[in-house]
């Protein structure tokens, strides 16, 4: 059912879904105090407090959007990602060492690996859904067959190291809140959160590049920019250093269109199993 909706969905003009997001936006965050508090806070921590307004649409927008990018047929959906260069990817694929594109949750970070897939062979790692509700729907969104996905466990981190000794691409949510044992505590806007280290890990087994990839969402529904940045930080140290130079690359890309990331997300929750970060990390 939830299939059908959205393909109903998609058949909607990208500005349309865009202007109803942003009230929808505004709708979610009246209704939900827990949604709000978290918004706020992330956004004050940040220092982007006065960004709060445009981050409540451009919540909204993330959201429907979703039906357009998942279920609309490549022809429509494809246009509307305009990718500013290759120049850079293309570039770091001709070192034959493989392609890291970390890509968080900024902008219209589900158009990206679609819409480079189509130019460079892509693999990216997925984590299926809690709800058995959403399965079906995102087996539909990221079917695609230009891009290859890695599941996010021991098999999927393989196939992941494969596809970089093989001279290809491959793709990561960076401050996507990873499971026991798969990060490290390290500050994201000065407050500890369990982070990521699987990029550092096969940045050094591959000696693969790594590029900074997001979509950022054009007004009026006219489409998407897509931009790729040098990663400058170094990955050498602890898992924790490592952790923490992620975190400030994630900190200095989000700086580019602060209103567009994705501040509602429970960034600095503790996973199950993990212990808290003043215990994980004694002084």
């Amino acid at each position: 059912m939830l299939v059908n909706l959205f393909r109903l969905l998609s058949r909607l003009p990208l500005p349309v879904l865009h202007l109803t997001g942003a009230a929808l936006g505004w709708l979610v965050y009246a209704a939900s105090p827990s949604y709000r508090r978290r918004l706020n806070a992330h956004l004050q921590r940040a220092g982007y407090s006065g960004l709060r307004s445009s981050a409540i649409a451009e919540a909204g927008k993330s959201l429907m959007e979703l039906p357009f990018v998942w279920c609309g047929p490549a022809r429509r959906v494809l246009p509307v990602a305009h990718i500013e260069s290759l120049d850079l990817p293309r570039a770091a694929l001709a070192e034959g060492r493989g392609l890291i594109f970390l890509t968080p949750h900024l902008g219209c970070f589900e158009i990206l690996a679609q819409a480079v897939a189509e130019h460079i062979p892509l693999t990216v790692l997925y984590r299926p859904p809690r709800k058995e509700a959403l399965k079906p729907l995102l087996e539909v969104a990221r079917a695609r067959p230009a891009m290859r996905l890695a599941p996010a466990n021991l098999s999927g981190v393989r196939m992941l190291l494969k596809t970089l000794k093989g001279g290809q691409a491959i793709g990561l949510l960076p401050d996507q809140v990873p499971q026991q044992g798969e990060g490290a505590w390290a500050d994201f806007y000065g407050k500890p959160a369990y982070t990521m280290t699987l990029p550092a890990k096969l940045h050094q087994m591959s000696g693969a590049p790594i590029l900074l990839a997001y979509a950022e969402r054009l007004k009026h529904g006219r489409g998407y920019e897509l931009r790729f940045v040098r990663f400058e930080e170094n990955l050498s140290g602890t898992p924790e250093q490592q952790a923490r130079s992620i975190n400030a690359a994630m900190e200095k890309l989000i700086a580019l269109c602060p209103a567009q990331y994705f501040w509602s997300y429970n960034r600095y929750k503790t996973p199950p199993g993990v212990a808290p970060a003043a215990v994980a990390s004694p002084s």
